[in-house]
């Protein structure tokens, strides 16, 4: 999971592959994406890095149940583009994060990657309702 969040935080793509097994799955809940499988992953990271090109996470605790790591902290992350049909003001945004993580064959088999869309709109300037829309295919 280390090597997960060093390689993200580096806008490693590459090297976050190399962590996760083939049937990864990746969910993040504020924009409503799940991508199965390792093509998938790279197409994800790669779109979501180019719209953040700055993320970094800093990891404050975690707490696991033998099969569900959970870890909490900060993400700062710059949006930038026009990616949802909006266009925001260029201000990093600092936003608590929470990450559930499960493992297979010693390989992140999943993450539910978990903050605020909400709050990232409003730090980033853009509406969330248009936001919502072009997430729902409307925009």
């Amino acid at each position: 999971m280390t090597g997960l969040a060093v390689a993200k935080s580096r806008q490693d793509v590459p090297a976050a592959l190399k962590v996760m097994h083939p049937r990864m799955l990746l969910e993040n809940r504020a924009f409503g994406t799940a991508a199965r499988g390792l093509a998938e992953n790279e197409k994800v990271l790669t779109r979501f890095f180019r719209s953040f090109p700055d993320y970094h996470v800093d990891l404050e605790g975690h707490a696991s149940d033998g099969e569900n790591l959970v870890c909490w902290g900060t993400v700062r992350m710059t949006w930038t583009g026009d990616r949802f049909g909006v266009t925001p003001n260029g201000k990093t945004a600092e936003l608590p994060v929470h990450i559930r993580f499960t493992f297979e064959d010693d390989l992140i088999a999943s993450e539910r990657f978990f903050f605020d869309l909400s709050e990232l709109c409003a730090r980033s300037g853009v509406s969330t309702d248009a936001v919502r829309r072009s997430l729902r295919g409307e925009g």
